[in-house]
């Protein structure tokens, strides 16, 4: 059956023309197919109604479990991820990439110590602090994204919190994206999210892509139509290792079954 051609931003990346963009955290949402396919790519499941814009996709296991669900609101949890313990959400705006270094490690051996997030991001530039309560924040030099780890007046329960706040000339300020995670969420997924968040390589976007122009840096270079088109396949053949590899990791280790001992049988001399 043909095909009609009908303009969609879910075309081929060689349909348009790309231009390097930095910061990242600054650049908009990008490709939400940068974290869904990878996911699928490791088994996960899609059981969303086509007839409706969202994706749904949970873990073989059902352990996991991802939303990806469109709001009339852009500075919305558009994103929301979660397992029977722990919850995560992301604005509309966050970009592709860097909730990509949270889900990534869902298909990957966690490792066995917890990790740090906070030395990633003070090596980064970030500054850091810690209150008498134990709330800690850092904020990037730019002064509109932080990261912070802190409880209510009311409460002891802890909950981490990244965002990027724009001034708005008022005296507030106006939320370009936001990331929710629960306290339970295991660090090394919050460890990801901080690398990426960090990452000072440029992202590919689109020169109408970015919701805040005046924020990013776009330069007419880099990986282009099928270059990117190969890079997203390469991600996609990764995801599948990582997946395979988590498993035999899994695996418990066939021992051999010991062979039963057999007592030696010395002949006895007889007395002559």
């Amino acid at each position: 059956m043909t095909r009609p051609y009908i303009a969609s931003k879910a075309d081929e990346p060689w349909s348009r023309i790309w231009f390097d963009t930095t910061p990242r955290h600054l650049a908009g949402p990008g490709d939400p197919r940068h974290v869904t396919q990878a996911l699928r790519a490791g088994g996960w499941e899609n059981y969303g109604d086509p007839d409706f814009p969202h994706v749904v996709l949970a873990s073989p296991d059902y352990r996991h479990t991802l939303v990806l669900e469109p709001t009339p609101d852009t500075y919305g949890s558009w994103w929301r991820v979660s397992s029977e313990r722990w919850y995560a959400s992301f604005g509309a705006n966050t970009p592709a990439e860097i909730i990509a270094g949270f889900t990534d490690p869902l298909l990957q051996t966690a490792p066995e110590a917890e990790p740090d997030i906070w030395p990633t991001l003070q090596a980064a530039g970030w500054t850091y602090e810690r209150d008498e309560r134990g709330n800690e924040r850092a904020c990037h030099p730019d002064g509109i994204t932080t990261m912070e780890r802190s409880t209510t007046l009311t409460s002891d329960y802890f909950s981490w919190k990244a965002e990027v706040a724009l001034p708005n000339g008022g005296g507030g300020h106006n939320r370009l994206w936001h990331a929710y995670f629960d306290d339970r969420a295991p660090r090394h997924l919050l460890a990801g999210f901080a690398t990426a968040l960090v990452d000072s390589a440029p992202v590919s976007r689109g020169h109408y892509d970015v919701p805040h122009s005046h924020l990013v840096t776009q330069v007419e270079r880099g990986a282009q139509g099928e270059q990117l088109a190969a890079a997203h396949e390469a991600r996609l053949k990764a995801s599948k290792s990582a997946v395979r590899k988590a498993r035999r990791s899994a695996a418990p280790t066939a021992r051999p079954s010991s062979a039963p001992v057999t007592e030696a049988i010395t002949p006895t001399s007889r007395s002559r």
